[in-house]
């Protein structure tokens, strides 16, 4: 069974810490063969993140962060902030990999954009990577579109990006 809410408590972000370790090193091994270094990833994309930090950029109004469990074990987690005016982007978009295939990606994008179409946020952006192909397939089937960068990335890792962008409905 799948609950998702938002984090709230310290135990929370610990948890969803834990879960954006397990994708930071899911994304070095996925990035290798496409000639993108561990530095890189670490460096650019996956930062370590505490607990208290990812309190800090999640748990505001503008910026809320969900995790899914399965009875009662972190399953995953997906998270948004504030990129502009009227402008949200998902973040830490991740599914522990004993969890895949049982909906949990699903279950934390529906509880994720509900909550964005709450606020006046009339844009979501996403940027990922074309290997991350699980999450594109899940961004593409909530009509998430290709959409024109909105951030500049290195040029040594560019040929990695896929920048995605669908309209919230107010």
């Amino acid at each position: 069974m799948i609950s998702v809410s938002p984090a709230r408590s310290a135990e929370d972000f610990e948890a969803m810490a834990g879960l954006c370790r397990k994708l930071a090193q899911w994304d070095v091994d996925a990035s290798a063969p496409h000639g993108v270094s561990e530095q890189d990833v670490r460096t650019l994309f996956q930062p370590d993140t505490s607990g208290p930090r990812l309190a800090m950029r999640f748990g505001t109004p503008d910026a809320v962060a969900f995790i899914a469990r399965w009875e009662g074990l972190s399953a995953g987690c997906l998270a948004f902030d504030l990129f502009g005016d009227g402008t949200a982007e998902l973040q830490k978009f991740f599914v522990d990999s004993a969890f895949r295939g049982q909906g949990v990606g699903r279950a934390l994008m529906d509880a994720v954009l509900a909550e964005i179409g709450k606020g006046s946020i009339r844009t979501v952006l996403i940027h990922t990577t074309f290997y991350m192909k699980s999450a594109v397939a899940v961004y593409e089937s909530f009509g998430f579109r290709p959409c024109p960068p909105f951030r500049e990335t290195p040029e040594h890792v560019r040929h990695t990006d896929v920048f995605l962008s669908r309209a919230i409905s107010g």
